[in-house]
Order: C-alpha cells, then structure tokens, then sequence
C-alpha cells in the first residue's frame, strides 16, 4: 500500500469545488480546506506506488482550480 499527503495551493475562489473534485478520486481518502501556505490537504492511499503517481499526476493534478501541488510520500 502507498499513502502521501498532497498539499494544494488553489485559484482564489475555487477552494470548495476542488475539495469536492478531489474527494471523488477513486484513492483519495480525505480532503480537507485548510489555512496557511496551502489552501487544500489530501490524503491519497493506493494499492501501489504507480497507482498513487497516476492518482496525483494523472487525474488530481488535473482538477481546474489547482495551481501547484506538493506531494509528502509516507514511509514505514
């Protein structure tokens, strides 16, 4: 199993409709606003780490609103 956090800097004004976009993705677990640096938070979890790469580059990354991204993979 793979799991990262990604952190998402977002167009003013699109917080909600990413929030939502982003929680319908098949590996994402939770997606949460937040306040600071970055205007989003995912927790993304797939079977292996091709499926997380195809999860966040593929099909997260291109959600309208994102900006930018930074991806926190976790390790054991």
């Amino acid at each position: 199993m793979a799991k990262a956090f990604v952190l998402i800097n977002a167009e003013t004004g699109s917080e909600k409709d990413i929030v939502e976009k982003v929680r319908a993705l098949k590996y994402v677990k939770q997606a949460y606003f937040v306040f600071g640096v970055y205007d989003v938070i995912a927790v993304v979890e797939a079977p292996d780490i091709d499926e997380l790469r195809n999860t966040i580059h593929t099909k997260m990354r291109q959600v309208k609103g994102i900006r930018s991204t930074c991806t926190m993979i976790i390790i054991k």
